[in-house]
């Protein structure tokens, strides 16, 4: 370890506590309080000693990184100088767009689609449709159609908003006047709205106390995109294939021309799924994405003389998926590139409120796409007036697309598919939402539609046991090999530094005594990234051994709820190292907020944007801490454990758990990192000698278990439950030792111990074949017991495999 002298900026201070011990003795009261009483001292002296900002850490690490993939796609730009330069760009960026997507392969036959009713109206019919868009998952959608069929018809598709599901009036207008000139119109329900809400809270009667109604299916589209996310899936994903099947339930209309395909996304959150589904579905001849692409209706306005350069092309995360696509920064398929990838096909660049169009860098980026596929009249735009934070009239709200934006819109279709209606010729004489309802009494009776955690859950756990069946047949250490790869794809980069640790420091003050407490803080690789952490010696002589411990709480919390086994372990001559990991204890956001709306879920989120996630992240900072003490003479390398743990209260069995989004009270998330990150390192750091989980999280599959989801956004892992879930992390760190007690299920309620041996039975069979059943321990222990059991771990070799 390399010990530098940094006056001002890192520190480690010696605090010696003058309580005498012995080796193997019990700690005496006096040493607990001396541990206790150290937090104001602690906490006190690292404010003044240490100027760095960090709590500022996470956020300044991503924005650079961000930064620099906007620079870097715009230095991708400006390489390309042909058609055929572009089209390779464009085709890699797509097939990754594809690849994050996780799409599953092409229908080979249309969806069967069943009119539940139909209304006649003036000059055209509504038909209430349902189809699946994978087994068990129902499309709700109204198909608009001319009361006369023609031949050679165009198809249109609409996306909704998210501000209303598919009978809104907007919605309505333009379904019938296009279906009475001629086209026919389908409507559908974006996943998770309307009939395909994925919550209990249709209207104000459904909870207690007051709600806004009118917002839980939008609300919810953070719960529904976490939950697919688990299960190895995206909610753009699955919204992009609703409108690929609905292209294909148009297609099969009787006198539909193919060649007259037309998308609109709407604005709100409708543009976002119709942009990406225009890009990979070439049946589409025409693309309306609004406010996706280039400036949103957020932006400055005007825009700046150096947008060119300055201008946050990939955007940034946030708890709505669909604006911040997983892996879209890193990558670099962001939303220009999708746009462009429209191209040559038509394409209106569409906008709310007022638009800079001289200014706007993806204008001119599409433009020049457009001349280079020899189709610049194929590129058109439409926008509205004033702006987000203006009211009407001045500035043009709207539903979906409103009737200043159609304006524009039908000139474009005049021109391009010799769809003909005047500004007032649009029918404007909406019905009562309930006659467009499609999923009757009867329909749901007999298709028994499944909700889309339901339909996710079943196709991963159906992945997750032929993975389990594989695992199961090596032995421990290619077991761990079979892990680590695919742990890692999913996780991000894990790995912890190349070089030496660095361990920033000033000269300990000498003071005579036995149990030595050292603030420290670790340097990573990363500019900016830091670890501070607490190292406890015990008076014992020569190298010991050690256990970290890691909460979500930090180092601070961890002493105080466990001043009495960190006690007994110094004791026993055991050293302890608690690690604030990035985003804990001293580095904590100073929003701590953990729900939809955190900065801890928008920065998660763009951790994900650029290809990595918050829980590798720290899963590398603690493999740093764990290279650290290993080079470290003062420890044992060669006995290290590791100690998880959670302080946040438990939900009682009693709670209501479904409850509306944006009410004043919630009910507790459950904090695992402990727990996660404590099996994660044993996983990929070699000869750990024991691990010790205490409310940790009990599966994955747990969080799928209600509509609403209490476990923190940056504790995703994607496709956790399609690898195996925590489960198959146990039982990929067979045979080390491992204790757990007092877990917590998704909804952070408590799990029984009694349950534990049937939930882990798969664990419990790969110890036992590993000869070493009595290392795997289920159940509540005593703090006084844990320390012990270490203390047991450290005295004896690890088990010999079978």
């Amino acid at each position: 370890m390399q010990l530098s002298n940094c006056r001002g900026l890192y520190f480690l201070l010696a605090i010696v506590l003058v309580t005498r011990t012995s080796y193997g003795a019990e700690p005496d009261a006096r040493l607990v309080k001396a541990l206790r009483d150290l937090l104001p001292a602690l906490r006190t002296t690292v404010q003044a000693a240490e100027p760095v900002a960090t709590a500022n850490m996470i956020p300044k690490d991503i924005s650079l990184r961000l930064k620099a993939a906007n620079l870097k796609s715009t230095a991708d730009w400006k390489q390309l100088q042909s058609r055929e330069a572009w089209e390779r760009y464009r085709d890699e960026k797509l097939q990754a767009l594809r690849n994050s997507l996780h799409l599953p392969p092409d229908l080979k036959t249309p969806p069967v689609v069943q009119v539940t009713a139909s209304l006649p109206g003036d000059g055209f019919t509504i038909d209430n449709i349902v189809f699946e868009s994978r087994p068990g998952l129902l499309v709700t959608a109204n198909l608009y159609r001319p009361a006369k069929a023609g031949t050679k018809m165009p198809g249109i598709l609409i996306c909704h908003s998210h501000h209303n599901p598919k009978t809104e009036s907007e919605l309505q207008t333009m379904g019938m006047t296009w279906a009475r000139a001629g086209c026919v119109v389908i409507v559908m329900d974006q996943l998770g709205h309307g009939e395909r809400r994925q919550h209990p809270f249709r209207t104000a009667a459904d909870y207690p106390t007051s709600f806004r109604v009118s917002r839980q299916d939008y609300f919810y589209r953070y719960h529904v995109a976490l939950q697919l996310a688990l299960a190895g899936e995206t909610l753009m994903g699955w919204m992009a294939w609703d409108l690929h099947c609905s292209v294909d339930v148009l297609l099969a209309q009787p006198g539909i021309d193919p060649q007259r395909i037309i998308l609109l996304g709407a604005v709100a959150g409708g543009g976002d799924p119709a942009a990406v589904a225009g890009a990979l579905d070439p049946r589409i001849a025409a693309v309306v994405p609004f406010n996706f692409g280039g400036p949103q209706p957020e932006s400055r306005h005007p825009l700046p003389d150096d947008v060119e350069e300055t201008f946050g092309y990939a955007g940034g995360g946030s708890w709505e998926s669909t604006r911040n696509l997983v892996q879209s920064a890193g990558e670099g398929f962001l939303p220009w590139v999708i746009v462009g990838g429209i191209a040559p096909r038509h394409l209106i660049y569409a906008h709310e409120f007022s638009w800079d169009r001289e200014r706007d860098p993806v204008w001119k980026r599409l433009n020049q796409i457009y001349e280079w596929e020899r189709a610049p009249a194929n590129v058109a735009f439409t926008l509205g007036r004033g702006s987000v934070r203006g009211q009407a009239p001045e500035s043009t709200h709207c539903n979906n697309i409103g009737a200043t934006h159609r304006k524009l819109i039908h000139a474009a279709w005049r021109q391009w598919f010799n769809i003909d209606i005047a500004d007032d010729e649009e029918y404007r004489h909406p019905v009562s939402s309930d006659k467009l309802q499609a999923l009757t009494p009867d329909v749901r009776e007999q298709r028994h539609p499944k909700l889309a955690r339901e339909v996710a859950l079943q196709a991963a756990l159906q992945r997750a046991g032929q993975f389990g069946m594989e695992l199961q047949a090596q032995a421990p250490a290619q077991r761990i090999k079979l892990l680590r790869d695919p742990w890692s794809r999913k996780l991000g980069n894990v790995e912890p530094a190349r070089d030496k640790c660095v361990l920033m420091a000033q000269p300990a003050a000498k003071v005579s005594g036995e149990i030595t407490v050292v603030p420290a803080t670790l340097q990573t690789e990363e500019p900016g990234i830091v670890v501070p952490l607490l190292l406890m010696l015990p008076a014992k002589s020569g190298p010991a051994p050690v256990v970290i411990g890691i909460s979500q709480q930090g180092k601070d919390r961890f002493l105080k709820e466990n001043a009495e086994p960190i006690a007994e372990l110094l004791a026993r001559g055991i050293a302890v190292c608690l690690p604030d990991v990035r985003g804990t204890g001293e580095t904590a956001l100073e929003d701590h907020g953990r729900d939809r709306t955190s900065d801890a879920t928008a920065y998660s989120a763009t951790e994900q944007m650029l290809g990595g996630t918050i829980l590798g992240a720290r899963l590398r900072d603690m493999r740093n801490v764990v290279k650290c003490l290993r080079s470290d003479s003062r420890f044992d390398g060669k006995k290290l454990a590791l100690w998880g743990d959670s302080f946040a209260p438990a939900n009682p069995p009693e709670l209501e758990l479904a409850i509306p989004e944006g009410i004043d009270k919630s009910p507790a998330s459950i904090e695992p990192l402990g727990g996660l990150l404590s099996v994660l390192t044993a996983l990929y750091e070699d000869d750990i000698k024991a691990v010790a989980i205490h409310h940790g999280l009990s599966s994955y599959a747990s969080v799928l278990a209600g509509p609403r989801t209490y476990l923190p956004q940056e504790m995703l892992i994607p496709d956790a439950i399609g690898q195996g879930d925590i489960s198959t992390l146990l039982a990929g760190i067979a045979p080390t030792p491992l204790r757990m007690w007092q877990l917590r299920n998704g909804m952070n309620q408590a799990v029984a111990d009694e349950s534990l041996p049937m939930l882990y039975a798969d664990v419990v069979k790969t110890y036992a074949g590993t000869n070493a059943s009595r290392q795997f321990q289920l159940g509540r222990q005593t703090e006084e017991g844990l320390a012990a059991w270490f203390v047991a771990q450290f005295e004896k070799p690890m088990p010999p495999a079978k």
